[in-house]
């Protein structure tokens, strides 16, 4: 479902495109975390990674690197039965996206189960399903390679929590259709000493080189290193070309190098920024005489580029319209648009199909409650500040039923309208889960419904992750605000998320469920 008006996409979410001919970093204020991209004609494709959240793996879509727009999930389910329930920071790690004797080629590892691919001729319609090239723990951020020899290849890191294994990149030749490797690999570069946690690497030939692109150092503070060989299998030369510097973006690394059509090079690459998760930057690139690139602002001869904040479009001599990865949603034909991710499988009893508005079933929370029910419908923050609302009109049977608004993280907090004692509150749900592992939660009941009628729910999102809830049950009146506020925090290796969801104590076979009119996100 596509954003229904133009005011939809001016009023929601970052700006990027300045519309002088110019734009400001980051281009996708959003947890799109570990990008790559490839450009086919007029057409750049990104996409990132998406860990347990369903469906899977994004694909965006832009003319310029600076608007994008959501056009499909290349996974819509994965197919293993542990992610029918919430798998916190497993799943779909670190992918990239290759165009190859006419398709496109995505690859991606799951860290506790192995190597996959998919692929298709149009990224915007259905993909092959997920094809597992190596079963293996601890394999991650692959990247395929075929060679003009006809051969073909893999790099990869790995995950130290699962194979004991760290700062090393390892190549493995691979069956040229990409079923599955022909060897075991072998290692080709150690960064232990002066790169630490190099990982998902990136390979390209250009003029006679192989390079890697990969970044090091860890994802909060780290930079970006390019290797480089004549051989395929090296040995590999180091040298560093994106750091901090003297610019606010911490980490710059992680991402795709770009060739455009007019020969224009560009790099994108992601920040840890907290709570929003790892936010996506566009740098400039340029090669030097000596075959080496430069990334970012030019600081000195010698040393690496750091990120521009403001910087002349690419000239791909598309102009397109500005856009924006979407967000508000009507929730027209009763369905929901691109921006939504469960955090499991989907089952087909969560939605009761219906001509307008999304009618959610509530179905049993999680083990533990909020935290890790399944069926929460979440979109990822948009901007670093903006106001989410709601309509919300429950119809419940059952003692133990709610439906809400969520901000989420490993501390969350949800108003829902909760049925108990026969009646209808008004609720405050706040948890979060300890660094040990240890989930505690708390309700506070804000008011006591007389009618079982639309409630209004809002969330404003504030700088530095502060959240101001608020609720009214008409329209007319004022908004009261919810104490305490909340402080937002990240999830298992994603930024917080917001969204909706209903739920239930118990498993009834006449569930009740929420009718939601509209998710409607306005920028500040």
């Amino acid at each position: 479902m596509e954003i229904t008006s133009m005011d939809d996409v001016l009023n929601s979410g970052w700006q990027p495109d300045l519309g002088d001919g110019h734009y400001q970093n980051p281009v996708l204020y959003a947890d799109y975390s570990d990008p790559d991209i490839v450009c086919v004609g007029d057409n750049i494709y990104m996409v990132a990674s998406s860990f347990n959240h369903i469906p899977g793996l994004p694909v965006l879509h832009s003319t310029d690197l600076v608007n994008w727009k959501i056009i499909n999930h290349v996974v819509q389910r994965i197919n293993y039965p542990a992610y029918d329930n919430m798998q916190p920071g497993k799943g779909i790690w670190a992918p990239s996206i290759r165009y190859h004797n006419g398709l496109f080629w995505v690859f991606y590892s799951m860290p506790d189960e192995g190597i996959f691919m998919s692929y298709t001729a149009d990224p915007a319609k259905d993909w092959s399903e997920p094809h597992c090239i190596k079963a293996v723990k601890g394999w991650i951020d692959p990247c395929p390679f075929w060679d003009d020899d006809g051969r073909a290849w893999l790099v990869h890191a790995f995950a130290y929590s699962r194979s004991g294994i760290k700062h090393q990149l390892q190549l493995c030749e691979m069956a040229p259709d990409a079923t599955s490797l022909l060897d075991e690999g072998s290692i080709i570069f150690d960064g232990a000493v002066s790169h630490p946690t190099i990982e998902g690497p990136k390979m390209y030939w250009r003029n006679g080189w192989y390079y890697i692109f990969a970044p090091a150092g860890g994802v909060e503070s780290g930079w970006q290193t390019v290797l480089r060989s004549r051989q395929i299998n090296g040995p590999f030369e180091a040298r560093d070309v994106l750091h901090q510097g003297t610019s606010k973006v911490n980490g710059p690394h992680q991402g795709g190098w770009v060739e455009l059509k007019n020969g224009e090079c560009w790099f994108m690459h992601f920040q840890d920024a907290a709570h929003n998760g790892r936010i996506v930057h566009l740098q400039p690139m340029r090669w030097k005489h000596d075959d080496w690139p430069e990334i970012g602002e030019k600081v000195d001869d010698a040393g690496p580029g750091q990120p521009v904040s403001v910087y002349p479009k690419p000239m791909t001599g598309k102009e397109g319209k500005s856009c924006k990865p979407q967000t508000t949603d009507r929730f027209a034909d009763g369905r929901f648009g691109l921006q939504w991710q469960w955090q499991a499988n989907p089952q087909r009893d969560w939605i009761i199909p219906s001509p307008e508005g999304l009618k959610l079933v509530c179905r049993p929370f999680g083990a533990r409650s909020l935290y890790d029910t399944p069926q929460l419908l979440l979109q990822k923050l948009s901007a670093p500040q903006f106001t989410v609302t709601t309509r919300l009109t429950p119809h419940f049977n059952h003692d133990g039923e709610q439906s809400g608004l969520i901000v989420y993280g490993e501390r969350y907090g949800a108003v829902s309208v909760c049925r108990q004692e026969g009646g209808w509150a008004l609720v405050f749900d706040f948890g979060w889960m300890s660094d040990k592992g240890v989930l505690s939660q708390k309700r506070t009941v804000l008011s006591t419904l007389i009618r079982n009628e639309a409630v209004f729910i809002r969330a404003e999102i504030l700088q530095r992750g502060v959240c101001h809830f608020s609720f009214r049950q008409i329209e007319t009146e004022e908004w009261k605000t919810v104490e305490p506020q909340l402080a937002i925090s990240a999830g298992k290796w994603v930024g917080a998320k917001i969204g909706i969801y209903s739920a239930a104590s118990g498993l009834d076979s006449d569930a009740g469920y929420s009718e939601f009119s509209y998710f409607e996100v306005k920028r500040h």
